[in-house]
């Protein structure tokens, strides 16, 4: 059994794992190579497109990048946004300082993708998405439609954590959420879009428990990512 917890729990573990004093960019760095562990495909593909939002979910894009270049493997970071949090401009500095390309959101830069990375919205959306990132989902989806393998880092891009629900959401092959799966994560409309689940422990100390559920039911399998 795994533990099934709430879109408010996740963010409370969050702050409370750093303020115990494990950095922000230390969970972010855990959770980049949560993703990179979750699949075999990395090493096989030929272009690897990254499209990042403006707040954590886009650093862990940007952290993956990084991680991926640790391992010889080039990828491209597109971006929605100039803006960053605190932890997502480090690493975004650090794939400018390391030579990784980071460009504005494109159509045509996932023309030839063989893995899309969906980092622009995580749990903390809800709502509808702003036309700019409805955009972007929908050109993703017609890269899936068309042969990309796409991977969703924590929450389908567009989806509700608490509820599954969405109006326009990234359709995904494999998604790795972090730290703890969500509710939303195993309602039926969730499951019509997610692909294969996988659970990143990057060691976030849960505040409360909730929920827990029979991770073999739902095909999931939980990585262990505490780097350092």
């Amino acid at each position: 059994m795994i533990d099934l917890i709430s879109v408010a729990n996740t963010r409370d573990s969050d702050r409370a794992t750093i303020e115990a004093g494990t950095p922000g960019i230390v969970l972010m760095e855990r959770a980049a190579r949560g993703i990179y562990l979750a699949s075999d495909r990395w090493s096989n593909a030929g272009r690897i497109v990254i499209v990042t939002g403006s707040g954590n979910n886009g650093g862990d894009g940007f952290a993956l990048a990084v991680v991926l270049k640790e391992h010889g493997i080039s990828s491209a970071v597109l971006t929605l946004s100039d803006k960053t949090t605190e932890d997502s401009g480090y690493y975004k500095d650090k794939c400018k300082s390391t030579g990784i390309a980071v460009s504005a959101f494109a159509e045509e830069e996932l023309t030839g993708a063989d893995i899309i990375v969906d980092c622009m919205l995580g749990t903390g959306f809800s709502g509808v998405p702003r036309d700019d990132y409805k955009d972007a989902i929908s050109v993703i989806n017609k890269a899936h439609d068309s042969g990309a393998y796409v991977i969703s880092a924590d929450i389908n891009s567009g989806m509700n954590g608490d509820t599954g629900e969405y109006g326009c959401a990234v359709i995904s092959d494999l998604t790795v959420t972090i730290g703890y799966l969500k509710h939303g994560l195993i309602t039926p409309d969730a499951q019509r879009i997610i692909g294969n689940i996988k659970v990143a422990d990057i060691g976030i100390s849960l505040v409360r428990k909730e929920d827990s559920v029979d991770e073999t039911l739902y095909g999931i399998e939980v990585i262990r990512s505490l780097c350092r």
